[in-house]
């Protein structure tokens, strides 16, 4: 449980230094672009006010405040499975990366009314209309490693059989 506690962590305060860093300090709210490395990094400011893509993304209160409630259960049932499953490593720290960067992006659906995303990366002729965070490569990452890392048991740590 501690694997999954540490990483969450890390995740949520990497995600909210990030986006306070660029956002704010950087200025980004009022420049809209900075080019770092074009076209393979850019910052360009968006605020999501919906799921991934900007699904479902109206500016109704009621969107806002379902999509928070909806991360916090699914970061609350991770969070319970968890602790209650004593997985191995690499599942508690998919759990973390999911957790963490879910309470990331609540932390801005509360302060901003919507996600503020910033990361805008294109390559080899294509150009990425999207933007995305910290917390989003963090929750990708996270559910792709429940999927892989857990169920199947060989990620749990061996335990002494009882005689």
């Amino acid at each position: 449980m501690r694997i999954a506690t540490v990483t969450a962590a890390v995740i949520f305060g990497l995600d909210q230094l990030t986006k306070y860093a660029v956002v704010h300090a950087m200025n980004l709210i009022e420049r809209g672009v900075i080019e770092v490395a074009p076209p393979f990094l850019v910052f360009r400011m968006a605020w999501n006010r919906g799921i991934n893509f900007g699904l479902l993304a109206n500016d109704a209160e009621a969107v806002r405040w379902a999509l928070i409630v909806i991360s916090l259960a699914i970061s609350a049932w991770v969070w319970l499975w968890v602790r209650r499953e004593e997985p191995g490593r690499w599942t508690q720290i998919s759990a973390g990366l999911l957790v963490g960067g879910a309470l990331g992006n609540v932390i801005d659906r509360i302060l901003y009314g919507a996600v503020a995303d910033f990361l805008n990366m294109s390559c080899c002729g294509f150009e990425n209309p999207y933007a995305f965070n910290v917390a989003d490569i963090a929750i990708f990452a996270g559910a792709a490693g429940l999927v892989l890392f857990s169920g199947d048991g060989k990620d749990r740590p061996k335990r002494p059989k009882a005689r």
